[in-house]
């Protein structure tokens, strides 16, 4: 239609040249022909007339109504149409006009529907999915982009969010791996015995922490621990430049999610889980020093009336890991926190507590003779059981840190 239009506007049709014949006035029959105007009388003696008009064009749905031709009458009273010339053979602008429109708009309208995508490298560039398996299938990594609701008052990622990442991707592996059945990464095997997965030692080091707009990579994987236990490590490494900017080390053990009572790992388990294992050295060594136990003599800051809430509870219904870590430094003197940046921690998981458990955070600072500040930390619930023990090392701010260039472990098997 547009195109018609368009066309119609530079090329008018014009009428058939006119016979001899039709130049003449046949009053015999009583029909005149005037410039495809036809007249006929009736036998009642009335004059009719029929005009051969076409239906008015359309642009875009909309009728366009045309101004008539102009018509002049000769001294005789006959009316006829001027001749031909150049300038009323011009095409009428306001239709040409209206279908360039349309054709612009249409055009826009295809554009906008496009999937178009920048290619800046300076752009975001989201959603990175769920990761993929790499290293002849034994490691498991993921891209994170650091939100700025993930940032601190430092500008920088907070230590809840690099936990988060961990615990992500950890999960994000056994799904991948088709073993993802109910819970935080239980079998099929453990489901059938009612058993879930616990942390009980974690020990994580960070050399720098991610800013608002960074992607890191995550690497994880799983290896044996003992008989009963199964050691995963992380390796989070700026995706842009390769650097290490965090390395973690963990033991997990089995629980029966109806006694809350730690479990030996099944046979049956134990041949689900064997063939993901990576026969390598804990990304982070371990450090064997003991965690000592704070009481109210030892410690020198406490917080109380500490209380989970729904929010921070995970699927097997008790109260996420990575929130320990919040209820931990809540008792760290501000001024540490202000100046200084956790640079590494060591936590043993101890006991679990659920919705209606209200805690108590104890830390103790000391002075190991270097800029580094060391603090001793102790979760424990209001009638004294322990939850979490732990230790944290604390950096200057903006410290310089040797760089190294962190490699996944070969798998020695």
């Amino acid at each position: 239609m547009v195109a018609t239009a368009a066309t119609s506007s530079f090329f008018p049709v014009t009428p058939s040249p006119d016979s001899s014949d039709s130049k003449k006035k046949r009053l015999g029959n009583g029909s005149i022909n005037l410039g495809g105007i036809k007249s006929k009388t009736s036998s009642s003696g009335n004059l009719q007339v029929k005009a051969n008009a076409q239906a008015p064009p359309k642009i875009n749905g909309t009728k366009v109504v045309t101004p008539p031709a102009e018509v002049f009458k000769n001294e005789d009273g006959v009316s006829f149409h001027p001749p031909r010339t150049f300038i009323n053979q011009l095409p009428d602008w306001s239709m040409l006009l209206a279908a360039i429109t349309t054709v612009f708009l249409a055009a826009e309208k295809q554009w906008m529907m496009l999937d178009w995508k920048p290619k800046r490298p300076d752009m975001l560039i989201d959603p990175f999915g769920i990761g993929k398996i790499v290293q002849d299938g034994l490691v498991f990594r993921q891209n994170f982009s650091i939100r700025s609701y993930e940032i601190g008052a430092d500008q920088t990622a907070s230590i809840e969010t690099v936990m988060n990442h961990l615990q992500e991707t950890a999960l994000n592996h056994v799904r991948s791996a088709g073993l993802l059945v109910d819970g935080f990464g239980s079998t099929p095997e453990m489901c059938k015995k009612n058993l879930i997965w616990v942390v009980t030692r974690m020990q994580v080091v960070v050399d720098r922490y991610p800013t608002w707009g960074n992607v890191v990579q995550v690497d994880t994987w799983v290896s044996a621990s003992g008989k009963n236990c199964m050691r995963r490590d992380w390796l989070v490494r700026d995706s842009k430049t390769g650097e290490v900017l965090t390395r973690a080390s963990s033991i997990w053990v089995m629980m029966n999610k109806v006694t809350r009572r730690l479990s030996k790992m099944p046979e049956e388990v134990r041949g689900e889980i064997e063939p993901y294992f990576m026969n390598s050295e804990p990304v982070v060594a371990e450090d064997s020093r003991k965690l000592v136990k704070l009481d109210d003599s030892s410690a020198e800051f406490v917080r109380k009336g500490l209380t989970p809430k729904w929010s921070d509870l995970d699927v097997n219904q008790h109260v996420n890991n990575v929130k320990y870590i919040g209820w931990i430094l809540e008792s760290a003197p501000l001024p540490i926190l202000e100046t200084n940046e956790l640079s590494s921690m060591t936590l043993e998981y101890r006991r679990e507590c659920g919705r209606d458990s209200v805690l108590q955070s104890l830390t103790a600072v000391s002075d190991n003779g270097t800029d580094e500040i060391e603090c001793k930390h102790l979760l424990r619930l209001e009638d004294g059981s322990e939850v979490t023990r732990g230790r944290t090392q604390w950096r200057p701010k903006n410290a310089k840190i040797s760089g190294n260039v962190g490699q996944i472990p070969a798998d020695t098997a």
